[in-house]
Formats: structure tokens, C-alpha cells, sequence
């Protein structure tokens, strides 16, 4: 805590000020937060459990995560092997254009077949995403679904604002020099980035910005493929499907599309680029997801990339990199080995308890909201008491041989660490597709146990709390109850929350996209999140001197709001029925004022200016001192607690309030 700063001028100053003076931001970070910290500690037991030497505890998949870790580690191993493993993949292709110059022949394969076998082997989506999911409409079945890809910078900002042609030409050169590194001639290389670059400037430009897609009743379509081939004929679609799905597929075949402007857009860019340019770019996709598990000179390349663009000045050391890798990738192995030794049941038990008293609180301000009809208000109640709630790790983890079947086509060699991304990544896109005409799984979760985050699933109306958040700051069975609720509870009201923001709110208790709100509450709805929106965009980053995109984050800002505010509700009803805590000793504040205080250092942390615009462009997210500001000067139970005179930063005269 800074205590020299006012709470009521400035509480984020005032909860983070000398925290944010401690934390430096390592050179190999963008930023640095609590959660970061968090992470960090909780990197450090998972190296630990993955260089412990196999036991008889181990089964086929922890076994499977250690020796992913270890060839991940055998740096000697890896520079004995090089770049060959990549340069195999590109050859089976009919080779990079760029690297082949001249001698580059167009394949006899049509382009259909270039991001289906992309789709099908690497789960690489370049011209578009696909994927197996629940169907918006009927969250019981699963259905092919489409959207516009993932561009390779982090917003479509980067292509088509004057304000970032350093990063995008940083982007070209780290092409360039990853090309030359191939084999690409220095000479004509250049060349073909430029096309490369304008080709996908062309696709930035017909992409949808994310703020316009949060509504997503008004992008969903079902059609059949005979109908999407119609509509975008330049790519034969079913010949792109036929390409990774195992069972045979005809032209009624339902798919979702989430992007049919843009497809309609993409197919008359196709049409028209040169096929040496679309091979380049498209093996450039491929070329540049394999790149973080390089070494030596691609990594030396990628950090001059990363320090323009993220202001990272060198790459994390190798074990923690070789720690996130392991988790992402076989997420489930990694948490049955951590929720061994640092997950009780107490904290499960603590969490279930936590998540009763925080229902009861959004039950109570949704009887209290004046602007919802009594009709939408019941129907809010029952979506709100058939969330399932998902804590810790799914019960398969403690099962060796159901945990063993989850990796079971994996394979995974203890020298070949290239070879082992690749079969993970193969492995990823199989897996996705088994889903396929399947009913959906409504137990299975979809996030690693050992990370430090927590999540709202619309489809399922689930809410999941992994083992990795049970942690101080956010929880301790030895804290209070005041900081446990401006804690975990807020986390728990926040999740609860995006049941009911813009894009939960258009969902039913059974998952299913559904107008279930009638129109006047769904006006009044809109009105109450446009004060959120103008509020937040009213935040100024000092770093970049820009505003927070308050239409992109609503949805997070909405659930900040609300959980703040059920979390504080249900801890004084905590308070009322076990009477108020002792104070504790030298701290010289009140427990609504620790509750508070709590939340707000959650979100201590600074970012690097580069840091800063890549997360005012592409997160959902505001910034940490926003998530602050925001909620706290909305709430009248803060200005309360610290006393703030009404007017004053802290404690506007107009507030903001939807939930």
C-alpha cells in the first residue's frame, strides 16, 4: 500500500502504489501483476512435479508430461536436431515459396487441401477457424462451426493504423529473416513479404473488430454447405472438410458460420492473389506457430520482434517455458500431478460454500432491480441456480486408467522435442474432432486444473474455479472472511456475473442461444451497460496516451460490477449471521475497508507501453488500475466503508450500475 495516497483521490494508488514500486518488470516480461506473481509461484511447484523421477504413483500420461518436460529441457538434443524437423514438414508441402525461389513449383494439390491437411495435422486455422463445438441453438449436439482466423499480429489495428507501421514492419523483417534463416534468398525475399503483408492487410480489413462480434445472436448462422458454397464459392468447402473429417460428409451437412461477411470478403481475396503468394503466406502461419519452440538464432529473430512489439527484452528462461508449454498442452496430466499435494478438500468444501452465499447475494439484487420484469426476473433466478459449479479438477484426474485414455493416441518420445509439439498439435485437432456428431459432454471440463484464472462456459451455464486460483491473495483458510470475499468471492460473483452480461445474458439456463428477456428489459439493459460503456471509455492508459475501448471490455466491466457488489453483500450477510471478526493487529482498518482493499490488490501490476496498446486492441479486458477505479467508484458500499465525500473521485455523484 501506498498510505501517503488518498483512498478516495486515487485507491488504486493507494492499495498498489508500493507494490508497483517494488515489482521492476523483468526484461523478459511485458508487465508485471499480482496474478503474474501468482503464476510464477505456482511455475515453480510444476517444475518440480515434472523433473521428479518417474514412481510407482505415475501412470501412462503423468509419465507421458514428464518426458514431454524432458525433451523440452534436453537443449543439446534439440541443436543436434535443428530446424530439420520443420524443414521436413515444409518440403512435405512442395516447399515455402520464399525459401524455394525459383525452383517452386504450384502443387498439383488445390488450396483446399493446403488448410485442411493445416486443419487436420498441425490445428492451424489460416484463412479461417475452424472447429467442433456445442451449437449456440441446441447446446446438447455438437456441429462444424467457422469464423474469421486469428490474424498473426494481435488486433487488425496493427495492419491498418498509420500509428503502428514500426510494429508492422518489425512483423515483415521477422518474416524476412526467419525465410533467409530457411534458406530464402536475401535478395527476391523482400519482395514476397511485401505481398505477403499487403495480403494480409487485405484480410485485417475484411475481418470484423472484436468489439463489433460481442453480440452473437446477430452473427450465428446455420446453413447447410451446399448453401455456404453458394455463398462463398471461391473455396470448395466440403473439399476443405472432406480433408481432416473421418466420416464422409454430404452437401445438407449443417454448419455454424460466425463470419459470413468476412468469408464472403476472403473469397473474392482468394480469387484474386497470385497462389505463390497464398502458399508463402499461409506456410508462413504455420512456420510462425512453430517459432517460440526454436532456439538459438529463430529465437534471437523473434526477440527483435517481441521487443517492438511487446517491449520484451529477452526470452524467459528455458524451464519456465518449458513448464507452460507442458501445461497447455497436456493440461490434465500436468493437474493430476499438482492437485496431489496442493489441493485439499477443505478448499473445495470453502469454495462450495462461498459459491451458496454468492447465488443467494445475485438472487437478492435481482429482487431488488427495479428495470427487470417480474417474468424475465424468474427466469433470471432459475438461470442463476442451475449454474454448475466446477472446483478444483474433474474427478477423472484421481482415476489412473480414465486419466491414461485421455492421452492415449498422443505419442510422445523422450529426445524429439519438435517431433512431440507436432504430435501434440495433431493430437489437439484429433481430439476436437471426435467431437463431432457427438452429443456434447456437459461434465467435461475444458481448462487445465493448475492455472491461476476462472471462467464462465455459456454454453454449459458452468462456472469453473481450477485448483491453481484456491491460492492466497485470492484464498487462505487462514485469512479472514473479508479478504477471502474481496477475494475468491468477487472472482466467484464476477464468474456468476457473465451469466447475465452483453453476451451471457443471451443464453439460457441450458446454454442455448435464446431471446429469453423481453424487449422493454433488454432496452433497459442497454441503457445501464452504456453508462459502463461511456464510463470506461472515459479511462485514460498515461503510458500511450489512449483511451480503454469501454465497447470491447463491457462484457468483463459488467462482471467486475457485479461481482463486487454481490461478493460484499454476501459476506455482511456472513457478517450478521457469525457477527462482525476481530480486528486485526496494526493494520488499523475496518474489515469492509479490508474487503476492499483486497480486491483492489488483486489488480496491482504496471505494463510497458507496448504492452499497454496490444491490450487496449485486443483484450476483453481493461487494465488492472481501471479494474479498480471502475467497480470501486460505482460502488456505494466502498464510499461507505472509507468514508469518501460524495463528489469526490472515489465517490461520483453518478454512477453506474447494471447488476
Amino acid at each position: 500500500m501506498d498510505r501517503t495516497a488518498a483512498p478516495c483521490t486515487d485507491f488504486f494508488q493507494y492499495a498498489c502504489g508500493t507494490w508497483n514500486k517494488l515489482h521492476v518488470i523483468p526484461e523478459d516480461r511485458s508487465s508485471v501483476s499480482t496474478f503474474e506473481v501468482l503464476s510464477d509461484q505456482l511455475q515453480v511447484i510444476l517444475k518440480r512435479l515434472l523433473e521428479e523421477q518417474p514412481d510407482h504413483r505415475d501412470n501412462n500420461a503423468t509419465l507421458k508430461a514428464k518426458l514431454f518436460y524432458k525433451s523440452c529441457m534436453d537443449i543439446p538434443k534439440i541443436r543436434e536436431i535443428g530446424d530439420e524437423p520443420l524443414r521436413q514438414i515444409l518440403r512435405s508441402f512442395g516447399g515455402w515459396p520464399m525459401v524455394e525461389g525459383d525452383k517452386w513449383q504450384e502443387p498439383v494439390y488445390p488450396l483446399e487441401d493446403l488448410l485442411g491437411r493445416l486443419r487436420g495435422e498441425f490445428n492451424e486455422g489460416v484463412l479461417l477457424e475452424q472447429w467442433v463445438g456445442p451449437d449456440d441453438k441446441n447446446s446438447s449436439s455438437n456441429i462444424l462451426q467457422l469464423d474469421q482466423m486469428q490474424l498473426a499480429l494481435p488486433s487488425r489495428d496493427y495492419y491498418l493504423k498509420k500509428s503502428s507501421e514500426i510494429q508492422l514492419a518489425a512483423y515483415r523483417h521477422y518474416m524476412l529473416d526467419i525465410a533467409v534463416l530457411l534458406g530464402a534468398d536475401p535478395e527476391n525475399a523482400p519482395l514476397e513479404c511485401d505481398r505477403v503483408i499487403d495480403l494480409e492487410k487485405e484480410l485485417a480489413n475484411a475481418s470484423l473488430p472484436e468489439a463489433d462480434r460481442h453480440d452473437t445472436s446477430s452473427i450465428y448462422r446455420k446453413l447447410t454447405l451446399r448453401e455456404l458454397e453458394r455463398e462463398v464459392p471461391q473455396l470448395r468447402w466440403r473439399a476443405y472438410l472432406e480433408k481432416f473429417l473421418v466420416s464422409p460428409i454430404t452437401d445438407v451437412e449443417p454448419v455454424v458460420s460466425y463470419a459470413m461477411p468476412y468469408f464472403i470478403r476472403m473469397g473474392h481475396i482468394i480469387q484474386r492473389t497470385p497462389k505463390r503468394t497464398l502458399h508463402n503466406y499461409i506456410l508462413w502461419r504455420l512456420v510462425m506457430s512453430v517459432m517460440p519452440h526454436m532456439i538459438d538464432e529463430y529465437e534471437s529473430k523473434r526477440i527483435e520482434f517481441k521487443k517492438i512489439l511487446l517491449g520484451i527484452l529477452r526470452e524467459r528462461v528455458r524451464w519456465s517455458r518449458c513448464v507452460e508449454w507442458t501445461n497447455k498442452k497436456l493440461g490434465m496430466a500436468v493437474g493430476a500431478l499438482f492437485i496431489r499435494e496442493n489441493f485439499n478438500q477443505e478448499s473445495k468444501d470453502t469454495a462450495v460454500e462461498m459459491i451458496r452465499t454468492l447465488r443467494e447475494a445475485f438472487n437478492e439484487l435481482l429482487a431488488e432491480n427495479q428495470w427487470m420484469d417480474d417474468e424475465t426476473r424468474t427466469v433470471a433466478k432459475i438461470k442463476a441456480d442451475s449454474m454448475n459449479e466446477r472446483i478444483g479438477y474433474p474427478e477423472f484426474l484421481q482415476d489412473p486408467v480414465e486419466l491414461s485414455k485421455e492421452y492415449v493416441t498422443l505419442n510422445v518420445t523422450e529426445d524429439q522435442f519438435l517431433k512431440n509439439i507436432f504430435a501434440v498439435l495433431k493430437y489437439d485437432a484429433y481430439h476436437n474432432l471426435q467431437k463431432w456428431r457427438q452429443p456434447v459432454d456437459k461434465d467435461k471440463w475444458s481448462t487445465e486444473p493448475a492455472v491461476v484464472n476462472a471462467f464462465y462456459n455459456p454454453n454449459k451455464n458452468d462456472i469453473v474455479f481450477p485448483a491453481g486460483i484456491l491460492q492466497p491473495l485470492f484464498y487462505s483458510k487462514h485469512f479472514p472472511k473479508s479478504l477471502n470475499y474481496g477475494g475468491i468471492g468477487v472472482v466467484i460473483g464476477h464468474e456468476i456475473t457473465h451469466g447475465f452480461d452483453d453476451k451471457g445474458r443471451q443464453f439460457d439456463k441450458d446454454g442455448n442461444l435464446l431471446q429469453w428477456w423481453n424487449n422493454a428489459t433488454i432496452r433497459a439493459f442497454r441503457e445501464r451497460a452504456q453508462c459502463i460503456v461511456d464510463q470506461y471509455s472515459r479511462y485514460k492508459v498515461q503510458e500511450v496516451d489512449q483511451y480503454v475501448d469501454g465497447r470491447m471490455t463491457q462484457g468483463e466491466n459488467i462482471a467486475d460490477n457485479g461481482g463486487l457488489k454481490q461478493a460484499f453483500q454476501a459476506y455482511r450477510k456472513w457478517v450478521r449471521v457469525h457477527g462482525e471478526e476481530p480486528v486485526l493487529p496494526g493494520v488499523n482498518l475496518t474489515h469492509d475497508q479490508l474487503f476492499f482493499l483486497n480486491y483492489a490488490q488483486i489488480w496491482c501490476g504496471t505494463m510497458r507501453p507496448e504492452d499497454a496498446l496490444t491490450k487496449i486492441r485486443s483484450s476483453v479486458h481493461s487494465p488492472g488500475f481501471v479494474r479498480v477505479l471502475g467497480p470501486l467508484s460505482n460502488s456505494d458500499d466502498f464510499a461507505k466503508a472509507y468514508n469518501c465525500p460524495k463528489g469526490s473521485p472515489m465517490n461520483p455523484t453518478r454512477k453506474c450500475n447494471v447488476w
